[in-house]
């Protein structure tokens, strides 16, 4: 099973951590399944940003992010050449290690 390493991030993963999940899971779902509780606006539709993570190692191991990810992600805050969606972003066997930008869109407007 693929490990998902979370880089730390002062609200969702103080600590960091590591998680499994089952490949054909997406990277919302793996960190939402383990209390890490990532935003995700729109129900993992596919139709906002608020789960925009960069993907530090295993980018190239996930699916393909199809048209309307990419039309999305460029406008999410802090976007990266290695930025996904994490609800479209779905594992396969490989390990990866993910950061969650500091902002979201929703956080970025409101001045948290």
């Amino acid at each position: 099973m693929p490990v998902i390493k979370i880089l730390p991030h002062p609200e969702y993963c103080p600590q960091g951590a590591e998680i499994s999940a089952p490949a054909g899971t997406s990277i919302c779902e793996a960190l939402l399944d383990n209390k890490i509780n990532i935003e995700h606006a729109c129900d993992m539709s596919c139709a906002c940003t608020t789960c925009h993570v960069i993907v530090r190692e295993g980018f190239n191991s996930l699916n393909e992010a199809e048209e309307e990810e990419e039309d999305l992600l460029d406008r999410a805050w802090g976007l990266e050449p290695q930025s996904r969606l994490s609800c479209q972003a779905i594992l396969a066997q490989k390990d990866v290690t993910v950061e969650i930008p500091k902002y979201s869109i929703n956080h970025a407007k409101e001045n948290h």
